[in-house]
This record gives structure tokens, C-alpha cells and sequence, in this order.
């Protein structure tokens, strides 16, 4: 598929049709209070680091979203236990304070469901990085989502982001792909994002019953949600892989 990457600082008409693409994330990850609040500023208030996709005909296909951060700030350094919610937090934080930004992270690529398996993940991936680079940053960081983990939930992360193939590139096909960008494993983010909501908003997101107390198996969950029907509540809190790339 042939495709036309631009920023959304150089094309601000693609914002809407970027927001109106269809994507495959399951309900319940959209409902993570600090992406909430933050991800759908990025498109306007870091609109050079908002990468869109056109196909041949002009339809938006893929975007892919990061945000500059100041990871060497007072009382930061090391990459966040809290990651996707945390590298948000700091990124419009910096923002409104007028930090200077030394590291990228990559928030999300997201491809339209019709256009999926002819290699635009990697192909967005790369552009992040590359956009990252022409807009003077030194490195790139990402709160990865292994996209074959919600297979094996009770794994834990840590077992799992140290699997390789022979050729010594992870296992997971979406952290194989940020290796092949360039980017290396450094650690786990065990509380990248948190979603907490009632049992009936649970059901709703997800068709299950979440009648028994305890740790729950939901689809395309990372790892299991826990349940308290004492508390009427269930609580997910989902692990990602940092990863980093320094040019």
C-alpha cells in the first residue's frame, strides 16, 4: 500500500479524519482516565509530533501519536513505572511550564482495520522515529503494548518482554517491530495504565458476567482484572515494555 505520511502541524484538515478512523483496541482500554484527559490534545497541542497516513485516494489509514518530554528533569531519570499515563502527565505538564523537551515517547500507532497486515505499524513506527530525529531529539522511548501478551495473561510481563526468537529479536511481534526500528528493552513499566470502573461498566465494555470475586480473564486484557463484588468495583492495571532508541 502506497502512503502519504504528514504531520498534523503541516495538514491540521486530517485532525477530524484521523479521530473518525476505526481502530480494533478493546473498549475497556479507552476508558483509562489520564489517556482520557490527555490524548486527544496531542493532535492540537503537539501537532508536530502527529503523524497521519493517506492512502492513494486521500482516506486517512494510520496515525501514529508521541509526545516530548524532559526525562532528565528534578526527581525524574529513569523511565516511569506508571509509563503511558506518566510520560502523558509529564508531557502536558512540561507544556504548560515551557520545559524544554530532551526525549520522545511514542504514544500510540493505530491502523484502520481495512488496511491492517500490509506493514504500516512498522512502516508509522519508523516515521515517528524519523520525526523524532528532524525535530532535533537524541532518543525515543516507548511504553510498548505487546500485542500477542493478552494470549497468556498470567505471564508475568517480565518473563515474557525477555523472550526471543533465534535470531535474537523478541518473540512478541509488536516488540519485534520496535526492535527492527532500532530500539532495545530496558525494563517494565508494571503500572503503564490504570482503569477502575464499576461491574456494571464492565459488562458493558466487555459482554462478561464478573460475578465471581478475584482475578477475571478478559479479552484482550494483558493481564487478569480483579474483581470485588463486595465493593460492586474491578480494577485493571496493565503492564508495558519500555523500550528505547537513541540516535
Amino acid at each position: 500500500m502506497d502512503v502519504k505520511v504528514s504531520t498534523l502541524a503541516d495538514r491540521p484538515d486530517l485532525v477530524e479524519p484521523v479521530f473518525a478512523m476505526a481502530d480494533t483496541w478493546p473498549e475497556f482500554v479507552t476508558q483509562d482516565p489520564v489517556g482520557n484527559a490527555h490524548y486527544g490534545r496531542i493532535a492540537t497541542e503537539f501537532p508536530q509530533y502527529a503523524l497521519a497516513a493517506q492512502d492513494e485516494r486521500g482516506e486517512v489509514v494510520a496515525h501514529a501519536f508521541s509526545v516530548p518530554f524532559a526525562l532528565d528533569a528534578e526527581g525524574r531519570g529513569e523511565l516511569p513505572a506508571r509509563g503511558w499515563d506518566q510520560v502523558l502527565v509529564w508531557a502536558f505538564s512540561d507544556l504548560r511550564r515551557g520545559v524544554t523537551p530532551d526525549t520522545v515517547s511514542a504514544i500510540s500507532v493505530v491502523v484502520a482495520p481495512h488496511a491492517q497486515g500490509a506493514g504500516l505499524s512498522g512502516r508509522m513506527l519508523t516515521a515517528m522515529h524519523d520525526n523524532a530525529a528532524a525535530l532535533g531529539h537524541r532518543q525515543v522511548v516507548a511504553p510498548v503494548r505487546p500485542n500477542a501478551k493478552h494470549l497468556e495473561p498470567r505471564t508475568p510481563m517480565r518473563e515474557y518482554a525477555r523472550r526471543v526468537r533465534p535470531d535474537g529479536l523478541p518473540q512478541d511481534p509488536w516488540l519485534r517491530q520496535h526492535a527492527r526500528a532500532g530500539a532495545a528493552v530496558e525494563s517494565v513499566a508494571p503500572a503503564s495504565m490504570t482503569v477502575a470502573a464499576s461491574l456494571e461498566e464492565w459488562r458493558s465494555w466487555t459482554g462478561l458476567p464478573f460475578d465471581t470475586d478475584g482475578e477475571v480473564e478478559v479479552p484482550g486484557a494483558l493481564v487478569p482484572v480483579r474483581v470485588s463484588l463486595a465493593h460492586g468495583h474491578a480494577v485493571y492495571v496493565e503492564p508495558n515494555v519500555w523500550m528505547r532508541r537513541v540516535f
